[in-house]
This record gives structure tokens, C-alpha cells and sequence, in this order.
């Protein structure tokens, strides 16, 4: 034994002071190394759709319906299984429903107890007594536990089990008991929830999503280009700070901004007036989405502020984007190309016609140039976006809990590309003067973005991080992006539709290529038979035959368009994978009517579930990323065994 394994093996000796202790450990371990693998849930690209993503971790899925229908098979009515399953992902309001109409409630509450316990059974079935444990709540913790592990069947406990469902309900404790085993069953129907990025933009409730993700047991995050965006923001990029507004006024989702994060509008709202006034602001009118009304003079008004942003927002990215000539955006300061006199731009030196030339801030000698009034108003946002307590909260929760890119029992996730050449071959990004490629790409990006939230970073590479956002939002080689340009500029203002293409990088270009997939899952160091690529970012229009699944099954795309704006687009309302002890199941979701359908009706998620890939065998926890430390950690047990027993180190009895 060598020193450093001495001095290893004697601070382990501490946490295991006996050889009974040790020995007890290895068991355990070596038992949950055969417990079936826990089930992983894969969710991309949210977009604020807060009430569906809810709704999905609730249903885990349709998981948990699956189980309620494999339960209780032909033993109950369909009925009885829609009114349990909405009882489980709504407990609060659906008791409040049905005690208003039930006529014997005790009889239901007797019921609905032994339904609950069995379906709880279930979902806990493949996790050790000590997990279970850990996630029921305290003050129910002895009391579901005793009916989790004795069944009403043995006769020797029927009449045990009996009294202490009829004491939950003399005592008055039943509605408290449902909720509470309802929310064990949430818990334990997935063990970990993987965010394949963009919970930002669009939909009204990301803020709310951030609240919900906040109290997940065990969830990770691959950062998006959306919620790069809002990172930036909160950095104190202001050029983001335009971007972020531009989008919640695109898609009138000013809840997020004002009620999430209490960001003050009213400065934008008195600029934008007081400078587009008569300004009918055509091409800034917002996107309305289903269900959403806005009156005239409301409309006008966001149309005003959509504008008066938008032309801040190009004004202060040029400014960037001269700063870092080396980023090769410059030809992106389209204002610098405007000719006023003939109300046309010029791009890649052809002039296109504008639809509108009405440029009340902008100095036709130096158009990128702020006015003073735009300067002061920047100031103000910039102060709303830096002292907001919540917004800070969410993103340091997104800085903890994610990367660019994560890998998991073989599966490499991450939200959008990884740049590459056209032979498929990985391409170097010069990011400072240093070239970075693949794996070392995504990790030092995923560096820089925290240096620019740490106090101690040198003021250069702050700057630098800071301005990087913008890059990683919409520079060419950015992972997050990887488009020839954003057309931002031109679908506003210019007419010619040709100017809109935005060419895709070759990533999404070759990615139907299993050698291509092959090559990356190499280059990031994942080895094995069953090894896959999972992102989101680019919708998958299955309404026109478009396949997820690519590469052979290399590469699974889980975006499908959650959010509202994209659902006449894709046909869809998004994709969910779930990875369980059997295999892949990748599951197809129609849209999602609203919480309120679900609990007064009982609506679900009206989903499809396609097998991927199923395991010729049923995977074990041994088979995963925890096996291997759990097998790790047998062996150092192991080597502490056998130096208690030869007399190595001596154990440290009381």
C-alpha cells in the first residue's frame, strides 16, 4: 500500500470506522447495483409554456397513466382511471371538486387511499427502502412507509393496515394524505429530469417555470440559446437586455418581464410614444397567440415600444460587434448600409428596397450612434434588469445546475450543434486568440460564461464574457446558434423575402450521418454500443414526415415545438423521451388545453408513444454512471476491508 492510498484509506475509516461497518456498506451498495435503473425524462425547448411543462412532469410523461392502466387493468371503469390519474398530477383542486358532489366521502376516501397506495407501490418499486424514505414527507413519512411495504392481502396485517386508513380519515387528515402520497408518487415516477435548454421566450410563464424547477428533486440543465439570452440580460449585456425585450413584445408576453421579475416597462412605454407617436410601427405589430386579446390603443403601444427597442438593440450590437472585429459581425451593423435618400439597405453588395425608412434616432452620418434620450432609457432598463432579486436568483439556479453540455449513462446531451466542418470533421472556433474544438469547445464556453458573474474575474475577461453573450446568441460558430446570420434586421425592414435565409451550419447539415454522430460521441470520449446524440433547438416538423429519430438512431431531436407560436408549424406541441430500465420511449404530445380542462374535465396531454430502443436485457443500476461509482466506491470498501483484517489500519471501536 502506498502512501497516498494510506492517507485515502485512513480518511475513509472515519466515515466506515468498523469492519462491520464497511462489510454492512459493501452490501448495500452491491444490492442497489441490482436494482432496475432509474427512469430519466428528456424535455427541450419549453419556451415559457409553464402549464403544459407542469402538466408533463405531473403526468411524468403519461408514465404514470401507463401504470394506473397496468394496475388496475379491467378491475375499474376507464372512468375511474381518468378521475384517479387527474386526482394524482391535481390533488389540491380535484379534492376541492369532488367533495363538492360526493355523497359518502369516507367510502371514497377508503377507496382512493388503497388506489393511491398501490399505484405509490409501483412507482417506488425499484428503489432502495432509503431513497423512498428520503422523499416522503415528515409528517407522513412512518405512516405511508407502513403501507407501502405491508399489503392488505396477508391476513396477519389486514385488519394493521385497515385501522390506520380508517384513522386518517376520523382524524381528519385524509385530504392531506392524498396530496402528500400524490406528490411521493410525482416524486418517485422520475428520478432525473434532464432540460435540454430554452425555458426562456415566447410563452408567458418561464419565471414560473424557474419557480418549479427550483423545488425539483433532481433535474440538470444544458444552457439554450434563450437562455443564453437572459443570462446576458442579467449580466448586464445591454444589448441582450434589447434582445430579451424585443422578444417578450414580439409575442405580447410582457408577464414574465413585469409580474415574474417586476422589470419597469413605463420608461420604454414614454420613449416609445413620445418618439414613434405617429409611427404606425406596421412591421412591430406583436404576434398574438391563441387565446390572447389585446385592444387597439394597447397593440399600437407594444408596436411603438417593439420598435423603439429593436432599433437600440441594432445600434448597441454593432457596437459590439465593431469592439471584436475578430468575430467577423461587423457586416452585420445593417444600419451603417441604410441610404436614407433611397430608402434602401445594401447586403452583400446588393441593394435591397425597405418597407419603411422612419428613423427618428438614427444620425444617417453616424447611424449606430445612441441619442441621449436612448442612452438614459438604456441606463434605466440596464438598473431594472441588474436589481432584480428573483431574476438573479433563477440564473444563478441555471448556473448551478447546468453547462453547455452534459453526459449520461452514454447519451451526450446539449441544446443546439456542435460546429463543424464540411467533411463532418470537428471545427475549431478561435475564442481569444485560442483555438477550441468539440468537447474542449463546449467546456471552455461553458468557463467563460461563469466568468462573467464571478467578482474575481480580471476586468478584460469580464468585458470580454459579458459582450460574449451577444456571440453566443448570434454569431455564426456559436454552438447555441450556428446559422450563417441572424435576419433579424431584414424581416422587419426589408422586403425582398430572400434576404431572410438564414443558411444552417453543417451540424444540421450532416447530422442524419451516424459516422458524423459517431465521430462527436468519440471526440466527446463516450464509448459503448448504445451510445446517443440528444438536443433540441431546431423544431422537428413531424406534420411533414420529418423523423426525430436520425442517424440511424444515433441522434434523437426531442424539439417538437412546445411552445404555442411554433404548433401550426410543427403539427405538434412538442416531444418528451423518457429513458427507463427497458429502453428509450420517445413520446409525441398533441396540445395542451389548459390546467383548468384538465382538473374540471379531466383532459390529459394527448400523447403517442414510439418505441426507440429497447434493452435486450433489463438495465440495472449497475448498467448506468452511478454503477460505475457505486462499484468504485466496493473497491475502496473493499481495500479497507482487507486492511482492517490484515492490521493496516486499526479500527476505531467506541
Amino acid at each position: 500500500m502506498n502512501t497516498d492510498e494510506e492517507r485515502y484509506l485512513c480518511l475513509l475509516s472515519h466515515t466506515f470506522p468498523t469492519i462491520a461497518d464497511a462489510a454492512g456498506e459493501i452490501i448495500n451498495l452491491e444490492a442497489i447495483l441490482n436494482l432496475p435503473k432509474g427512469t430519466e425524462h428528456f424535455l427541450a425547448d419549453i419556451h415559457g409554456e409553464h402549464e403544459a411543462f407542469i402538466h408533463v412532469l405531473k403526468n411524468a410523461s403519461g408514465n404514470i397513466k401507463r401504470k394506473v392502466s397496468e394496475i388496475f387493468g379491467t378491475t375499474i371503469r376507464e372512468a375511474e382511471k381518468k378521475e384517479l390519474c387527474t386526482l394524482i398530477y391535481y390533488p389540491e383542486q380535484k379534492l376541492e371538486l369532488i367533495k363538492a358532489v360526493e355523497q359518502d366521502l369516507d367510502d371514497w376516501y377508503h377507496i382512493t387511499i388503497h388506489q393511491l397506495v398501490k399505484v405509490c407501490r409501483e412507482v417506488s418499486s425499484k428503489y432502495t427502502r432509503s431513497k423512498v424514505r428520503k422523499s416522503l414527507p415528515e409528517e407522513f413519512s412512518y405512516i405511508i412507509e407502513e403501507l407501502l411495504h405491508e399489503r392488505p392481502d396477508d391476513q396477519d396485517k389486514a385488519a394493521y393496515v385497515a385501522v390506520i386508513v380508517d384513522t386518517i380519515i376520523s382524524t381528519g387528515r385524509a385530504d392531506d394524505f392524498i396530496i402528500a402520497i400524490c406528490n411521493v408518487i410525482h416524486r418517485l415516477a422520475i428520478d432525473q429530469l434532464h432540460i435540454l435548454g430554452d425555458i426562456y421566450d415566447r410563452g408567458p410563464g418561464a419565471h414560473i417555470i424557474m419557480d418549479t424547477l427550483r423545488q425539483y428533486h433532481s433535474w440538470d440543465i444544458q444552457w439554450g440559446n434563450h437562455d443564453m439570452l437572459w443570462m446576458g440580460a442579467s449580466a448586464g449585456n445591454d444589448a441582450c437586455i434589447c434582445n430579451v425585450l424585443r422578444l417578450s413584445l414580439r409575442y405580447a408576453n410582457l408577464a414574465t418581464l413585469e409580474e415574474g421579475y417586476g422589470i419597469n416597462l413605463v420608461p420604454l412605454a414614454t420613449f416609445a410614444l413620445d418618439t414613434y407617436g405617429n409611427d404606425p410601427c406596421t412591421e412591430f405589430i406583436p404576434k398574438l397567440l391563441k387565446g390572447t386579446s389585446m385592444d387597439v390603443k394597447t397593440l399600437q403601444l407594444t408596436a411603438k415600444m417593439h420598435k423603439a427597442i429593436s432599433v437600440i438593440q441594432f445600434k448597441l450590437e454593432a457596437a459590439i460587434f465593431h469592439r471584436r472585429p475578430e468575430w467577423n459581425m461587423e457586416d452585420r451593423c445593417l444600419l451603417e448600409y441604410i441610404d436614407f435618400e433611397h430608402q434602401t439597405c445594401t447586403i452583400d453588395g446588393k441593394a435591397y428596397a425597405m418597407k419603411s425608412c422612419h428613423f427618428p434616432t438614427i444620425d444617417p452620418k453616424n447611424p449606430s450612434a445612441m441619442t441621449e434620450e436612448e442612452t438614459l432609457l438604456m441606463q434605466r432598463l440596464h438598473h431594472s434588469f441588474r436589481v432584480s432579486e428573483k431574476l438573479r436568483k433563477h440564473i444563478r439556479t441555471i448556473l448551478s445546475h447546468g453547462c453547455m453540455y452534459n453526459i449520461c449513462n452514454q447519451n451526450l446531451l446539449f441544446h443546439a450543434s456542435i460546429p463543424l466542418n464540411a467533411d463532418g470533421s470537428l471545427k475549431s472556433v478561435e475564442i481569444l486568440g485560442q483555438k477550441y474544438a468539440g468537447r474542449e469547445l463546449m467546456s471552455y464556453i461553458g468557463q467563460l460564461v461563469r466568468a462573467a458573474f464571478q467578482n474575481d474575474t480580471p476586468t478584460d475577461l469580464k468585458q470580454y464574457a459579458k459582450d460574449y453573450f451577444l456571440y453566443l446568441w448570434c454569431g455564426k460558430d456559436s454552438p447555441l446558434f450556428d446559422k450563417s446570420k441572424m435576419a433579424t434586421f431584414e424581416r422587419y425592414f426589408l422586403e425582398d423575402k430572400e434576404t431572410y435565409k438564414e443558411e444552417k451550419g453543417n451540424y444540421f447539415l450532416l447530422r442524419d450521418s451516424s459516422d458524423v454522430c459517431d465521430r462527436i460521441l468519440d471526440a466527446f470520449g463516450i464509448q459503448g454500443p448504445n451510445r446517443h446524440i440528444i438536443n433540441g433547438h431546431v423544431p422537428v416538423h413531424a406534420s411533414k414526415g420529418e423523423n426525430p429519430i436520425k442517424a440511424g438512431g444515433r441522434l434523437m431531436v426531442i424539439d417538437g415545438g412546445f411552445s404555442e407560436a411554433y404548433h401550426s408549424e410543427t403539427g405538434i406541441a412538442g416531444y418528451t423521451l423518457v429513458y427507463h430500465s427497458r429502453g428509450f420511449q420517445l413520446v409525441q404530445h398533441e396540445p395542451f388545453t389548459s390546467t383548468e380542462d384538465a382538473i374540471m374535465q379531466g383532459t390529459d396531454i394527448k400523447s403517442t408513444t414510439q418505441i426507440v430502443e429497447m434493452s435486450t436485457h433489463r438495465m440495472l443500476v449497475a448498467d448506468t454512471d452511478k454503477g460505475q461509482e457505486l462499484k468504485a466506491q466496493i473497491s475502496d470498501l473493499k481495500k479497507l476491508l482487507y486492511a482492517y483484517r490484515h492490521g493496516m489500519i486499526t479500527e476505531k471501536r467506541n
